[in-house]
């Protein structure tokens, strides 16, 4: 019996799937630019046009006119941190992220709707909610 199981144990060592993330599937530069509060590394992941509700800003807008928009954000509300507090990843397709973005004007959780492509990762909805 022993034997059997390293066997089996072998098999499955050997076979097993190993699935490689290309860096342009991980969301970590999405929430690097969003913890510095970079505007410029962010409007990076916008879709062509983008839906957003900034601290009660929200509308349709173009990638140009959503980096003004979190630019403004942003110095208004400097980043002192930003974390991911689920995420729900569903590989090719939408994916959804919620974090929590830390300033001194106090929290916001954050609310990250992507799709994904060929190029990656696209912000299609972001909306910084007060907490």
């Amino acid at each position: 019996m022993p034997v059997l199981s390293l066997i089996l144990s072998l098999f499955l060592w050997i076979y097993s799937p190993v699935i490689e993330l290309n860096p342009s599937e991980s969301i970590d530069p999405i929430v690097s630019a969003i913890g510095s509060g970079s505007s410029s590394d962010l409007a990076r992941y916008f879709d062509s046009s983008i839906s957003m509700n900034v601290n009660g800003q929200q509308g349709e807008y173009s990638k140009n006119q959503a980096e003004l928009v979190i630019r403004d954000f942003f110095k208004k509300n400097p980043s002192q941190g930003f974390s991911l507090i689920f995420q729900n990843e569903n590989p090719g397709s939408l994916s959804t992220y919620i974090g929590e973005y830390a300033s001194n004007q106090g929290r916001f959780k954050v609310f990250i709707k992507v799709s994904q492509n060929s190029s990656g990762f696209r912000i299609y909805s972001l909306d910084f909610v007060k907490s």
